[in-house]
């Protein structure tokens, strides 16, 4: 069915597509990984908070906008929390080779280990998170699974299917969830549930967001089945194709978000209100899905490139609603 011609209602994918839900629950290191934190901060030590507050600032401003939404005693960690994920998730873009990635991966996994023996090496974002670890008593297989996962991740190959990259965007986005609702002191497993489908949505909305940027570098990363079910190549999308047929494949996978989305937003009366800042990405995450409808699944277009400047009001508004 024509995107076009659907007077708009979200579905999920088509007949036989695949479930909603698959519960997985609950540089040499990274750029700056070789100076010290006093080096990194100017001195003894101080300053790592700062530091993660601007690797937000600049690399994951709808993260940095909903960390500062956090309760007050919870801030700095999901700051660390979210460094912590914009390192590795810069390591892809950020080496020529895939050996270099995989040194680095290796960086991050030792540095896991070393946070967790009370000896984390002397960088900015894991001084931070060793001392969230300490405080909330995280989790460390949530760590681990990030890592493993964009490590796998590391080859530039399509996501073979829509499961393939909720599975990815799962142990990733799902598993900073579930490490944020640990910092807000929420142990829930609705609230567990309601994160599973946040960060599936996430990653999806995610992929297709970066498809421009991917494009210009001759990559494209959507999934193959919903490409090949509607008969279009990666030729088609590097080439900027707008046919019927292009669209329909951004109206299959942004509908899958949406599902998502609409799935943890009916758990909200199950879900301890405690844990509703954590899942404030969903203002981001659908404004991003009603702009893409309104540009009738043009993946390219202008507009969804655009920063939204209300996006700081709207996110303070859900938060004073508690509402997510």
């Amino acid at each position: 069915m024509a995107a076009s011609m659907l007077g708009w209602a979200w579905g999920p994918l088509r007949p036989g597509g695949p479930g909603v839900w698959a519960r997985g629950r609950r540089p040499l290191g990274p750029a700056g990984s070789g100076r010290s934190v006093a080096a990194a901060s100017g001195a003894g030590g101080a300053g790592t908070d700062r530091y993660c507050l601007e690797l937000l600032r600049k690399r994951d401003y709808e993260g940095y906008l909903c960390s500062l939404l956090l309760p007050t005693e919870s801030r700095s960690s999901a700051f660390a929390l979210r460094a912590f994920n914009v390192e590795l998730a810069q390591i892809k873009d950020s080496v020529s080779e895939k050996t270099i990635g995989l040194i680095r991966m290796q960086f991050w996994k030792k540095t896991v280990d070393d946070i967790y023996s009370d000896n984390p090496p002397r960088q900015p974002v894991a001084v931070e998170l060793w001392k969230a670890v300490k405080r909330h008593n995280l989790t460390k297989r949530w760590l681990m699974k990030i890592i493993d996962e964009r490590e796998k991740n590391l080859d530039d190959k399509a996501y073979r299917n829509i499961q393939e990259l909720e599975n990815y965007a799962e142990n990733t986005q799902s598993s900073l969830l579930y490490l944020t609702l640990e910092v807000l002191g929420v142990k829930d497993l609705h609230a567990d549930h309601a994160a599973s489908h946040i960060g599936k949505a996430h990653g999806i909305v995610t992929c297709l967001r970066a498809t421009p940027y991917h494009t210009s570098r001759r990559r494209v990363f959507l999934p193959m089945d919903i490409c090949m079910l509607h008969g279009v190549s990666q030729e088609d999308f590097l080439r900027k194709n707008q046919d019927k047929n292009v669209r329909d494949v951004i109206y299959d996978i942004a509908s899958q978000a949406h599902l998502h989305l609409k799935h943890a937003r009916s758990l909200h009366k199950s879900v301890p209100v405690k844990a509703f800042p954590a899942f404030l990405q969903t203002v981001a995450l659908e404004d991003y899905l009603k702009k893409i409808q309104q540009v009738n699944f043009d993946i390219f277009h202008p507009s969804l490139q655009q920063k939204n400047t209300l996006l700081p009001l709207s996110l303070y508004i859900q938060s004073w609603r508690r509402r997510y």
